[in-house]
């Protein structure tokens, strides 16, 4: 009688498509993840444009002062650049389509003014460059004090329980409450409008900095991501592995930092890529509004507002820093998706022992 070899694979084992128990066998679950992430080929194509526009956003120096040598953030309304030989001016007479008015110069499609002039002649694609600087800083930056503060807080929430939980849970929910753009808007206007920035004994945040805008987008977000962490926490520590360490006698230090923290960091890394992404959006809106990054700083959403009255005429001023959004967070919501595929076990099929129904 025929034998056949097979390997035994326990019962709800989670695998991946393609993969087989030898292959995940011996190996830790970030070592696995990484296999996974490195096969799903839009992921990485995903991953491999964000860096692209990061790197294309952080080289905004090089190429106003070295390749088109221009000034993105000085006005300049009576002047000239060269094209095709001929010398034009920026701010042009008898734009649109009645002939009257002033209209910006159109894009050029050569290295000084890639993209045409806005309505105070400076160049959009170089201020594309710079506003990808902003946006992009604010947008990880406050992603990463959301995540890092929710994590934090989810750990002393779970772990403690009791009326620490319902103290942390209810503040929370008091931030939960309020919509997002309104309690922004009301941080942004209360803080930007201080007469001399914010003072915090000897640190002073001057109302143009940056950091205003990160704070208040990560304060607002905080909520969003203690909710899943405080529920791994709670999951996690009813676990046997825990129980076994308190039952050793191990310190609150070590089972929270030790035990619990390795095993719902994985929830921080598959958010942190779509809060990115949401944060930027979050931060385009209110620069739109004019309560986010704040002059002479320039943002996408401050861009796509200073083109916003030429939209008939001169589209480009906002289509550019819009199509520069939408390829961000179109990258990051796939990256995103692709992490969690390649951590959630729970996203994978589930490999059930021969002839189990």
């Amino acid at each position: 009688m025929a034998e056949f070899a097979y390997e035994p694979e326990p019962a709800g084992v989670a695998l991946a498509p393609g993969e087989t128990a030898r292959e995940v066998a011996g190996k830790s679950p970030w070592r696995l993840a990484g296999r996974r992430l490195l096969r799903n080929r839009i992921a990485l194509a995903a991953l491999g444009l964000f860096l692209l526009i990061v790197a294309v956003s952080f080289a905004a120096p090089i190429w106003a002062n070295h390749i088109a040598h221009v000034d993105p953030f000085s006005s300049n309304v009576n002047g000239t650049t060269v094209v095709d030989g001929k010398r034009v001016e920026l701010i042009q007479q008898g734009g649109g389509p009645l002939g009257i008015g002033e209209n910006p110069i159109g894009p050029t499609w050569h290295t000084n003014y890639l993209l045409g002039a806005d309505n105070q002649g400076r160049d959009v694609f170089a201020r594309v460059l710079y506003g990808g600087r902003a946006s992009l800083l604010i947008g990880i930056g406050s992603a990463l004090i959301a995540c890092a503060a929710a994590l934090l807080l989810g750990l002393v929430a779970g772990y403690f329980g009791g009326t620490v939980d319902v103290v942390l849970s209810r503040l929370m929910d008091l931030v939960w409450a309020f919509p997002i753009f309104l309690l922004a808007i009301s941080l942004a206007t209360v803080l930007l409008t201080a007469p001399d920035g914010l003072q915090w004994g000897p640190v002073h945040v001057d109302p143009a900095s940056l950091w205003i805008p990160t704070f208040i987008i990560a304060l607002v977000y905080v909520p969003y991501v203690y909710r899943p962490v405080r529920g791994q926490v709670l999951s996690v520590r009813e676990k046997e592995y825990v129980e076994a360490a308190v039952a050793q006698g191990s310190s609150t230090g070590r089972l929270i930092f030790v035990e619990i923290l390795p095993n719902v960091i994985s929830t921080i890394v598959v958010m942190l890529p779509l809060m990115i992404a949401t944060t930027i959006l979050t931060e385009s809106a209110l620069s739109f509004l004019s309560i986010g990054v704040q002059p002479p700083n320039a943002s996408w959403g401050t861009i796509i507002e200073d083109g916003q009255g030429l939209l008939y005429t001169r589209p480009w001023v906002a289509i550019a820093p819009g199509i520069m959004i939408v390829l961000t967070v179109l990258s990051l919501n796939v990256l995103g998706d692709g992490v969690r595929d390649a951590l959630d076990p729970r996203a994978k099929l589930r490999v059930k022992r021969a002839g189990k129904k």
